[in-house]
């Protein structure tokens, strides 16, 4: 039996990608650096990368400490990872798009208005 992914994560305090598996092939998750306190959210940047290379995206998520509670940024990417897996293609198309439109990354927000996998 594979080990649940979403766990995979938060072993042992290490940061480790987490694998999704998409339509588009396999993708590694991984936080791009540290969580930032941002008032009442924390922001973690986000790294998906192909397994063959070929294609990387960053994105950001900003959840309300509410929703976050006590989890460490490993821990929230580890509650992203299901929910990345499932809107992959959404999710991959709006960040690409913000980056080649507007030369930024996309900022999902996680609130009390949109809870996403909180």
């Amino acid at each position: 039996m594979a080990a649940d992914p979403a766990l995979v994560a938060v072993r042992g305090g290490l940061t480790l990608a987490i694998i999704l598996d998409t339509a588009r092939g396999r993708y590694a998750l991984a936080p791009a650096g540290p969580a930032d306190a941002a008032g009442d959210a924390l922001v973690i940047t986000l790294t998906l990368e192909r397994a063959d290379g070929i294609e990387r995206v960053a994105l950001r998520c900003r959840v309300a400490r509410a929703l976050a509670g006590a989890a460490d940024a490993d821990e929230i990417v580890a509650r992203l990872a299901p929910w990345l897996e499932r809107d992959f293609e959404s999710v991959r198309e709006t960040a690409l798009k913000t980056i080649r439109a507007e030369r930024r990354m996309h900022e999902f927000v996680f609130d009390a208005a949109k809870r996403g996998p909180f």
